[in-house]
């Protein structure tokens, strides 16, 4: 039989539907309309998708379905099951919608932003200090106010909060620059979601970096205004010097001019000097006018080398406002004979360097040694160098910008590089992570070891009472760990005003360095009462570890309470030695012996530093006390696993070494060839690695060349050309370019100009890469604006310098060459009038209002405010609620509940003593009854006699009988019984008849379980 399809959607009721049965749908209609205008009315809540509320309209047909269905559900189960299906189906309805908790706020919050660039001057901030605490005064009690500084960068010196304890600013900032695009961004950032934001702006509007106009788009987006406080000034007087013109391309011997490019805002007189490599070579008194002035000084090149000089202008008195601009720096190059520049520890042993300089010039090769201290921090210094060679030199020895104008030299410059061993290489040495190791073919960290005994380091920073304490325990924290290598841990502890003693960061595997270094920029360690409790933290922490080399460092004032000494005798009795540094020189000698006695007892070091940029060093060189397990003392010949057929030209076989680092070689080819690996010949150790790095070639010697390894190899006839060919190998090779390349400043932005030389000049494809302050680096394109003449611009990061490397190619030529460019101060320092138009284009663009200054507060803190909604997702609760009518629908329509059942259960309960008694004394009493009339009946009823029964038959009759006590039934055994008609009987005599049958079954189950009993 074919059924219709309309029968399937809306089948024909089994039964009449009464009228009651669309209570249900009502009351659910109801409900959900309600809850909706509720909703729109009130607007607890709001629905991203309403569209999916239309829905609703399908709840008559899910009613229909219900109630033409077979459910056998009546009355009141009827009901409730039916209108939970619709609340559910309601629910569901709901969570498709989107709906998201609307929370209201009317509170405002007020974000204090304050310029404390250099050009506001000191009493231009104590203004803003002032003005900030003068209208603060007046927020209402659910007002909030927060303070952020800029300058070069911004700060947040307060957070949006009701307390406002605003005494003296402590963030640190750069000053040299004003970047009002960051101070507004972060500005923004601080106002809480859901309130009603305003920023305070106090600037003297000389911005000179960051795009102001993206940050003003986003301020609009947010529906934030600016007030804006401007602070106006004029410089009358200034002097200042633009740049040195230096020659491109000078010769041995010949004389040149520096033109020194001098501006003043008036006429005057001053002192010009002129400094070459730090000498002064020219002094004059000069006179100028106003505008741009022009001097120029013969200079005269005397022998090949990198030249820098530095002019300086000394005003007469009052006849300048900046000192900062009053100085250029320039350079030029003297291309000579290449030479190799030996770098050694000025504190090592000369047996670990002498043997190696030795041997090179012996090789007829020009070296030049120098100590660690005085190794060029600008990539153009090293131009003069083929090679460079660091022989068992530390990283504590340099600071950072050395590593980087090494890197910029290799990569871009073609310089050579070679690392020899030792116990201060490598990653002893504390290289891991830096500029080094990304240039080296070699890794620090040891990947390709099974079992490596690891390190536990815990620093202990309590560093808030000297200037810029926070900012230097951050510096150092990220310094030491940088030391570390991938498997050793870190913990770092520090106080909290708050908290109290807390871990920064537990003890972590060092390889989650760029995780950490966002926790200790987040930190802010505080003055801690005594140093027993962050020591116990820590030491708890290193018995926890199951590293073989475990150390302590704290750097402290001295003040905190000493600890006691059973905790010092525990950290003798778990071998863990504690190394301490004293910083700030206005504690006395209790403080000092205090935390001299912690490091002299437990084994570690005490230091007493003058000055905190001492601090890295420090901490690097403690650092490195944990990997000693990285230099393995053993004899070994080291075997050859790659020869190109030059490093290792006529060279077979090798004397033994001594011992050597491990290292790990990088996996790109390109990176690193191991030449020469170590005694491991399951694990790929290498002694001897090359690889390339941009356009210079660098190489590891894992094992040293001084008495301590390589002893057996001095008396080696190879040894010579073996050191030759490997320096040879990668050193620089010169080319002549008919390229000459200009670099200057114009503003914010640099400008350069290069110029092709060549006999016949066709068009170029040219571009540079330029790696200025700060490690960053960006690539251009020159523009052609003449024949042989190419042109680009790009905008300056901040004062430092920037190393230009400018490559072309086309008509079969591939030249390169090189300037640099030095930015001797910020555009900070050319400003010498305040920008009140762009203040008041800050304003306008934001809807704000420009302040006067007399303002009292009540102007700021105003009571005019919008209503701020914010609103979360609850889908998850919808989720939930429907989760819990499952339940609930499912147990309606399967569980039958008798509530008259249930009632007689509870009053059974109050009642329960008395009820049985009475119970148990009825049926006693019907017990005898039944008895003595079974009795009776047996007495006056006549049997007579039959034959005797059969065998089966008195089976049949023991089993089918109930058996009476014998006590209540020996008179019945002695009556005969009698016959009896098999006619119908009266209801009596079946009623009399049933009741003896109970009863005979219930004595039958008494004696039972007495028996089982």
């Amino acid at each position: 039989m074919r059924i219709p399809p309309s029968s399937l959607l809306f089948p024909r009721p089994r039964g009449r539907i009464a009228w009651a049965s669309i209570a249900p749908l009502v009351v659910f209609l109801i409900l959900f309309g309600g809850a909706l205008l509720y909703i729109e009315l009130a607007h607890p809540l709001i629905f991203t998708s309403p569209g999916w509320l239309w829905l609703f309209l399908l709840s008559p047909w899910f009613w229909w379905q219900f109630a033409t269905g077979m459910s056998g559900l009546r009355g009141t189960r009827a009901f409730a099951a039916q209108l939970v299906r619709l609340l559910i189906f309601g629910l569901l309805l709901m969570a498709l919608a989107g709906p998201r908790a609307v929370r209201e706020n009317d509170s405002l919050s007020i974000i204090y932003l304050v310029d404390v660039s250099d050009s506001m001057g000191g009493s231009g901030v104590k203004n803003a200090i002032k003005f900030v605490n003068k209208t603060v005064q007046k927020r209402s009690g659910k007002d909030k106010a927060g303070l952020v500084v800029f300058a070069r960068d911004a700060a947040v010196e307060l957070p949006p909060r009701q307390a406002f304890p605003l005494e003296s600013i402590n963030s640190v900032v750069g000053k040299d620059a004003t970047n009002i695009a960051k101070g507004l961004s972060l500005a923004a950032a601080m106002v809480p979601q859901g309130e009603n934001g305003r920023i305070v702006l106090i600037t003297d509007g000389a911005t000179n970096e960051g795009i102001l106009k993206e940050a003003l788009n986003g301020l609009r987006s947010k529906r934030i205004p600016v007030d804006a406080l401007p602070l106006e000034y004029s410089y009358d007087q200034e002097v200042w010097l633009e740049r040195i013109d230096l020659p491109v391309r000078v010769k041995k011997g010949e004389t040149y001019e520096a033109a020194v490019l001098l501006s003043s805002l008036k006429p005057g007189t001053g002192l010009l000097t002129l400094e070459e490599n730090g000498n002064r070579i020219f002094a004059q008194n000069v006179s100028y006018k106003a505008g741009r002035n022009r001097f120029s000084i013969p200079l005269r090149m005397r022998t090949p080398g990198y030249y820098e000089y530095v002019a300086k202008i000394f005003p007469g008195d009052h006849a300048d406002g900046w000192t900062q601009n009053n100085i250029a720096i320039g350079g030029l190059y003297l291309r000579g004979q290449g030479k190799i520049l030996l770098v050694k520890d000025s504190y090592g042993d000369p047996r670990d360097w002498q043997p190696l300089l030795d041997a090179l010039r012996r090789n007829d090769f020009v070296v030049e040694t120098m100590d660690a201290a005085e190794f060029p921090s600008t990539g153009m210094a090293l131009m003069p160098y083929d090679c460079v060679i660091f022989d068992n030199v530390p990283a504590d020895a340099f600071f950072g910008a050395q590593f980087n104008a090494l890197k910029i030299a290799v990569e871009n410059q073609g310089v050579g590089f070679l690392m020899v061993g030792g116990a201060n290489s490598f990653g002893p040495g504390g290289y891991n992570r830096t500029s080094i190791e990304e240039i080296l073919p070699v890794n620090m960290d040891i990947t390709n070891k099974k079992v490596l005994p690891k390190g536990a380091l815990v620093i202990i920073l309590h560093t808030c009472e000297f200037p810029d304490g926070n900012t230097w325990a951050k510096r150092i924290a990220k310094a030491a760990i940088r030391v570390l290598g991938a498997k050793d841990e870190v913990g770092l502890i520090a106080y909290d005003y708050q908290k109290g003693e807390k871990w920064i960061f537990p003890l972590t595997p060092a390889s989650q360095y760029s995780k950490l270094v966002k926790k200790i920029n987040r930190a802010a360690p505080g003055d801690m009462p005594t140093f027993a409790n962050t020591m116990n933290m820590g030491l708890k922490g290193l018995k926890a570890s199951n590293a073989a080399a475990k150390h302590m460092i704290i750097i402290s004032d001295g003040d905190p309470s000493p600890p006691p000494p059973a905790l010092i005798n525990k950290f003798k009795k778990a071998k863990i030695s504690i190394s301490t540094v004293l910083v700030d020189g206005y504690h006395q000698g209790g403080y000092q012996r205090a935390m001299r006695a912690i490091a002299g007892s437990t084994g570690g070091r005490f230091y007493y530093p003058k000055n905190p940029r001492q601090l890295p060093r420090i901490f690097v060189k403690e650092a490195k006390t944990i990997k000693r397990s990285m230099v393995q003392n053993q004899t070994f010949v080291p075997r050859v696993e790659f020869d190109d057929g030059a490093l290792l030209k006529e060279i077979s076989a090798f004397p033994p070494l001594h011992g050597y680092v491990l290292t790990s070689a990088k996996d790109d080819p390109r990176r690193c060839r191991v030449v020469l690996r170590g005694p491991d010949k399951d694990q790929l150790d290498p002694v001897l690695a090359v690889g390339q790095f941009g356009v210079g070639r660098t190489a590891a010697f894992t094992s040293d060349l001084a008495p301590n390894w390589a002893k057996d190899w001095y008396e080696w006839n190879k040894f010579l050309p073996f050191i030759k060919q490997l320096v040879v190998s990668i050193s620089r090779i010169s080319k002549a370019s008919s390229l000459r390349l200009r670099a200057f400043a114009s503003g914010n932005n640099g400008v350069l100009i290069m110029e092709d030389f060549h006999p016949h000049p066709g068009f170029l494809d040219a571009g540079a890469i330029i790696a200025g302050p700060g490690g960053r680096s960006v690539e251009l394109k020159f523009k052609q604006d003449a024949p042989g003449r190419y042109s680009a611009t790009f905008p300056l990061w901040g004062k430092g310098r920037y190393e230009i490397v400018a490559v072309a190619s086309g008509d079969g030529r591939d030249e390169r060459t090189s300037a640099a460019l030095a930015v001797p101060y910020s555009a900070e320092y050319l400003r010498f009038r305040s920008n009140p138009k762009l203040i008041k284009e800050i304003v306008q663009r934001t809807s704000g209002r420009l302040l006067t200054g007399n303002e009292t507060g009540k102007e700021i803190f105003t009571k005019d405010r919008e209503t701020r909604r914010i609103s979360k997702p609850i889908f998850d609760l919808f989720l939930l609620l429907i989760a819990c009518c499952i339940p609930l629908d499912v147990g309606i329509r399967r569980i039958q509940i008798d509530f008259g059942a249930i009632i007689a259960f509870f009053r059974r309960k109050r009642g329960s003593g008395e009820e049985s008694t009475q119970t148990l004394g009825a049926l006693l009493k019907r017990k005898e009854s039944v008895e003595t009339q079974i009795e009776s009946t047996r007495t006056t009823v006549s049997i007579p006699p039959s034959a005797p029964p059969s065998s089966q038959e008195k089976s049949k009759r023991t089993t089918s009988t109930p058996i009476v006590s014998k006590t209540k039934t020996d008179s019945a055994k002695t009556a005969e019984p009698t016959p009896t008609n098999d006619g119908p009987k009266s209801d009596e005599e079946n009623g009399s008849d049933t009741d003896s049958h109970s009863v005979g079954r219930l004595l039958a189950a008494k004696r039972r379980k007495k028996g089982g009993k």
